[in-house]
């Protein structure tokens, strides 16, 4: 299993690096407390509160794109680089030699100032204006017109949101990918749908499947080995992104026929079973989209049948990223049941018409019993959906107990990165800094890392019977040093307790002076 540097090494180093730094504050509720205080005075300052956050440990980025998590200029100087060309009217970047119609050379069209802001503007959510074009529109459009680039860079975007994660202090990363090449395609030609799942994996795997799974883990293991190789992490000089881990979701597309996004939710079972970098897999493309619409309820099925047919593996889905004006009212009232209750999905991304459901308020119990984390994207929502402020679904979720953990969804795209979502929620609702550190535990405890968790209460923050005696993040008891050895999942929550707790006392030391 791929490891990052703190997770490679042995526990012994593992203990020197969690060693609890000098600190004046004595009982963490009394430090908690006193930067609950601070951050109330730092709230009338969004630039000090900008500070504030990006010095925080922030866990775990669970909903990242990788294709979207990428700036436009990046994309650009890739494509410079390489020869590309661009269609000034749509603004589409296309392959050498300039032989579509109208498309010139993009280092020649880049050289003019307006053009390049264009450019950047069309690749991505930077200045944009709802007009005849709306956000949806606008933000969904920009992956074909910088789509070229990134197909032939993988390796770099990976590294650049690997990069990115490490400058907003996260230490996990689950990157969505899709995975899949030639071997999958020939396994689906010619195989009709057939609405008995099991006589149609069956059929899957007589026209070659295997194959592709086979395919599919070479690629993940050479695209991590590149991504790898970017940031020097094997060299004299790693970057600070070699110490993220990094995992991946396998990208289903929706969009595509039903025996397609069939084969590859078997890819992404298959996968997470035999690849341990892939943790499970998610449903992506326009959740509004004629083919998605139509096929909702058949995709839900399809996870569940798969769930029995395959090892288990870990479902998070894309579901509730709609608004009433949208889609008529009808597809509003079932996608995050369905998604919950048929397709078996441990965590929601978006879940921004909730409350459209049908018995909003007992589907939002169901899922604070059963622990379904929700991945909150604020500006994403905003951008894409409209859903802002008020009107957002997120004081709801944590008003019926649901965990939540803020994303990024694409940054690159909307222009953004975690702590701008840190600095978005702690503005727009005033959250107390107890509900902020929350949003950052869950993110781990609710991430696809392997191993059992720290929490024996997660709400409550309280560890497990062989940890309980230690405080939190400090240099831990035999016991406890013998669970956190077993567990991934449950060292990078120790590590994040101990890098919480570092910030707190920095911040009480630098920030400005409170009164409790």
């Amino acid at each position: 299993m791929l490891r990052p540097l703190l997770l490679g090494c042995s526990f012994a180093a593992l203990v020197l690096t969690v060693a609890p730094p000098a600190r004046a504050a004595t009982a963490p509720a009394i430090r908690e407390a006193r930067v609950d205080a601070l951050l109330a005075h730092l709230r009338a300052s969004p630039p000090q509160l900008r500070m504030f956050f990006a010095a925080m440990p922030k866990g775990a980025d669970l909903h990242n794109h990788a294709d979207g998590a990428v700036y436009a200029e990046r994309f650009l100087q890739w494509a410079v680089a390489d020869g590309d060309c661009i269609q000034p009217q749509t603004l589409t970047l296309v392959a050498p030699p300039c032989a579509v119609p109208g498309s010139v050379d993009l280092a020649t069209f880049l050289a003019n100032d307006a053009h390049r802001d264009a450019a950047i503007d069309a690749m991505s959510m930077r200045g944009f204006v709802p007009g005849p074009e709306t956000g949806h529109d606008h933000f969904f459009a920009t992956f074909d017109k910088f789509g070229l680039a990134g197909g032939a860079h993988p390796a770099e975007v990976l590294a650049d949101a690997t990069r990115q994660a490490a400058h907003d202090r996260v230490a996990e990363l689950e990157l969505m990918v899709t995975f899949g090449g030639p071997a999958l395609e020939r396994a689906v030609a010619g195989v009709p749908f057939d609405p008995n799942l099991t006589t149609l994996r069956a059929q899957l795997f007589a026209h070659g499947f295997a194959a592709a799974v086979t395919e599919a883990r070479a690629q993940v293991a050479m695209l991590d080995r590149d991504r790898r190789v970017q940031l020097g992490c094997d060299g004299p000089a790693p970057e600070p992104g070699c110490r993220v881990e990094v995992r991946y979701l396998m990208q289903v597309i929706r969009a595509l026929p039903p025996v397609t996004v069939f084969a590859q939710s078997m890819l992404g079972f298959e996968l997470a079973h035999t690849e341990p970098r892939v943790v499970g897999l998610n449903l992506v493309a326009p959740e509004d989209g004629p083919v998605a619409l139509r096929d909702y309820d058949l995709h839900m099925h399809m996870l569940d049948a798969l769930a029995h047919l395959e090892p288990p593996a870990n479902v998070t889905l894309h579901a509730g990223e709609l608004a009433l004006g949208l889609v008529p009212p009808p597809d509003l009232r079932f996608h995050i049941r369905h998604a919950v209750e048929i397709a078996h999905a441990k965590r929601i991304g978006h879940g921004v018409d909730v409350t459209e459901e049908d018995d909003a308020p007992g589907l939002l119990a169901e899922m604070a019993r059963r622990h379904v984390l929700v991945e909150i994207c604020l500006t994403s929502n905003d951008v894409i959906l409209g859903v802002r402020g008020a009107d957002h679904p997120l004081p709801t979720y944590l008003r019926y107990g649901v965990p939540v953990a803020l994303a990024t969804d694409d940054e690159g795209v909307s222009r953004i990165d975690l702590t701008h979502e840190f600095v978005r929620a702690e503005t727009t609702y005033a959250f107390s800094y107890a509900t902020l550190k929350g949003f950052a535990r869950n993110s781990v405890t609710y991430g696809f890392e392997p191993g059992a968790s720290l929490w024996d209460n997660a709400a409550a923050a309280r560890p497990v019977a062989a940890c309980a005696t230690t405080p939190l993040g400090a240099t831990p008891a035999p016991a406890c040093a013998a669970f956190l050895a077993r567990s991934d999942k449950a060292r990078l929550q120790w590590q994040l307790e101990h890098d919480l707790a570092a910030f707190e006392d920095a911040e009480l030391r630098h920030g400005p002076p409170v009164h409790t």
